[in-house]
């Protein structure tokens, strides 16, 4: 399997991992017993995919000499930006933090799929 294939191949895990994030802090805001360390751990994980692929990204680049659109680049880079911001509200947005992280970690998963669509590869 060469880097562009597991780098097509994580951009679904990260989508995936993302939603599923967002589902379950989204359900955890309505039932308290669906909240603990387990989701924060999950969604740690999740949002840790999104610094993955865009390394894997890098290496496609650099290695491959893949040529990407400026968009592809763009989404890839609000993900990370999209994570920092969350992180950054996390303390004053404490009383809503299952709905930030929920919207949140969806709002990744969508820019992971609008990055799949523009790719021009």
């Amino acid at each position: 399997m060469n880097m562009r294939s597991v780098h097509q191949w994580f951009a679904w895990a990260m989508v995936v991992a993302n939603a599923l994030a967002g589902g379950w802090c989204l359900a955890a805001h309505r039932y308290e017993r669906l909240r603990g360390r387990v989701l924060w751990g999950f969604v740690l994980a999740a949002q840790l995919t999104v610094f993955v692929q865009a390394l894997l990204g890098v290496l496609v680049i650099q290695l491959d000499h893949v040529k990407v659109t400026s968009f592809h680049l763009l989404y890839g880079a609000s993900g990370i930006v999209a994570v920092a911001i969350l992180y950054s509200y996390r303390q004053q947005m404490e009383r809503h933090r299952f709905l930030l992280y929920g919207g949140g970690s969806l709002f990744i998963m969508g820019l992971g799929l609008r990055a799949m669509t523009v790719v021009g590869i």
